[in-house]
């Protein structure tokens, strides 16, 4: 299966000389995590071959000002039910204990470090289409996309406007990057919001939400639950 390597960057052997550890960054607010992140992480770990998914909650996300989310030690905890026994999925707490807004560009650059893996590892970055509009904007956007491959899961939209609209802010190499990253996904209509509304008493939350997960947040009276 051919997949891009992220590792071809200047410095780094080519390669046919080494394969490199494929490392997927997911990061995300989670909250709560619900079956649309796990139906695109394993889409993402398969399509690529990557060797570990790491979960990595967001302590604030820099790009919604107007909600605070759940305690992070709740998030990551949920996160790490859901994930327990899936191949090659883990959690780490890496924005929460560095706190302030979660930049990815500062979480790419520590992730190594952190899971003892080679500086130059192959990090895919997974995200959203709906991130696409606003990614230029992103911190140090140009060297964020320089270092990694972007996993894109298609939410909606249509694509090719989508990358059109990429490249006229960071121009056609890095806007080809994103495209070969492009993750087309039979639909899976979940959201935080939806499964946050779900638990308020909207009605639903056991087909968005994953079991265990929901027991959790049940048991412990999270999000207004009651057990």
């Amino acid at each position: 299966m051919d997949v891009p390597d992220p590792t071809s960057h200047p410095g780094a052997e080519p390669r046919s000389a080494r394969r490199a550890r494929r490392i997927g960054l997911f990061g995300g607010s989670f909250d709560p995590i619900h079956a649309g992140h796990l139906h695109a992480a394993r889409a993402a770990r398969d399509r690529f071959e990557l060797d570990r998914v790491v979960f990595v909650p967001a302590w604030r996300s820099p790009y919604k000002p107007g909600r605070t989310p759940a305690p992070g030690a709740d998030r990551l905890r949920l996160v790490e039910i859901a994930i327990a026994g899936e191949r090659g999925f883990e959690a780490l707490d890496l924005e929460l204990a560095r706190g302030g807004p979660s930049f990815t560009i500062d979480t790419v650059r520590e992730l190594p470090r952190a899971l003892g893996e080679p500086a130059d590892c192959a990090i895919y970055l997974v995200l959203g289409s709906d991130n696409l509009p606003g990614l230029a904007g992103w911190r140090e956007a140009r060297a964020l996309l320089e270092r990694v491959q972007p996993i894109v899961v298609h939410r909606d939209g249509d694509p090719e406007a989508l990358i059109d609209g990429l490249e006229a802010d960071l121009g056609p190499e890095l806007a080809r990057k994103v495209e070969r990253g492009y993750l087309r996904l039979a639909p899976f209509v979940a959201s935080s919001t939806d499964a946050r509304a779900a638990l308020a008493g909207a009605g639903g939350a056991e087909t968005v939400i994953p079991a265990a997960v929901l027991a959790e947040i049940r048991e412990r009276g999270l999000y207004g639950t009651r057990a």
